[in-house]
């Protein structure tokens, strides 16, 4: 009887009941569904997952649906147009390309066109310019020419035939003197024999003492009228052409000896021809070209 009894009362515990007389007055107890701490919920607690309602189209106009459905379809064809284009451009533009190669390339060695006209694609021969004499065959040019009373040098690459000023002009002046005339018509015809068609600078030189003649007011004044004589007497009475000359008025600046003494200071009165290793585009083209040596 008493084992009866304390089953019962176990059975009581466990199910919790609210009649329990083993549990203190004024205590309830309530099941609850939480998990103890470190174990997951089983899957009928979680909370419903949140879902976004799915838009309607129940009030949308089936107008605008149809006009973006035209213009995409529109912008589709367009772009399509366009690649077809590109595509047939490009084409061309190779076919275009390997037709050019195909010209371009030079015939075998030997061969001669068929019809007897020129070959399609080549290029013509241009004139080639001769090669510019070098300090050497200036040099021996040089040698070749026939002046006397004048002296001839090689200055690095070019030829500087010099002239004294007082065989040219009086002291002082810019007038040629008829021996100056004489010597000058001599040097532009061993010039053009030797040296055709080449640059030919016409350079003044003064010494240092004061110029003598009150119209110019420098020595710089006077070698600049000198050679300017010089050049208007080769492009007015030679075969000397102006565009193969130039002046330069050089002054006492450049001395080739001391103006120490008398002998040097008339040593460096002077005008100088100074012969340069080109030639002139017309003498090339002209094709009367000397190689000078």
């Amino acid at each position: 009887m008493a084992l009866m009894g304390l089953t019962a009362l176990m059975a009581l515990a466990l199910c919790g009941c609210t009649h329990n007389p083993l549990r203190p007055a004024g205590q309830t107890s309530s099941l609850g569904l939480a998990p103890p701490p470190g174990v997951g919920a089983p899957a009928g607690v979680l909370a419903p997952a949140t879902v976004s309602p799915l838009p309607s189209y129940a009030d949308a106009d089936p107008r605008q649906f149809e006009t973006q459905l035209a213009r995409s379809r529109q912008e589709t064809q367009l772009a399509q147009d366009e690649l077809s284009a590109v595509r047939e451009q490009l084409a061309s533009t190779s076919a275009q390309l390997a037709q050019s190669r195909a010209t371009a390339r030079p015939p075998a060695p030997g061969a001669v066109p068929t019809s007897g006209q020129p070959w399609e694609g080549a290029v013509a021969a241009r004139p080639v310019a001769p090669a510019t004499p070098g300090p050497e065959a200036m040099q021996e040019a040089m040698r070749q020419l026939s002046l006397p009373g004048t002296t001839a040098r090689l200055d690095g690459g070019v030829v500087r035939i010099e002239i004294p000023a007082d065989k040219l002009f009086e002291p002082g002046a810019a007038g040629l003197l008829p021996a100056g005339a004489a010597i000058l018509s001599q040097s532009a015809t061993e010039i053009e024999r030797v040296f055709p068609g080449h640059f030919v600078g016409i350079e003044g030189h003064t010494d240092t003492e004061p110029v003598p003649n009150a119209t110019w007011g420098s020595p710089h004044q006077l070698s600049v009228a000198r050679a300017t004589a010089v050049f208007d007497f080769f492009t007015s009475r030679t075969k000397l052409k102006p565009g193969q000359l130039f002046v330069v008025a050089h002054g006492p600046n450049h001395p080739v000896v001391s103006n120490a003494t008398v002998a040097g200071r008339a040593r460096n009165r002077r005008v100088e021809l100074v012969v340069y290793p080109e030639q002139t585009a017309d003498e090339v083209r002209g094709g009367t070209e000397q190689p000078a040596g």
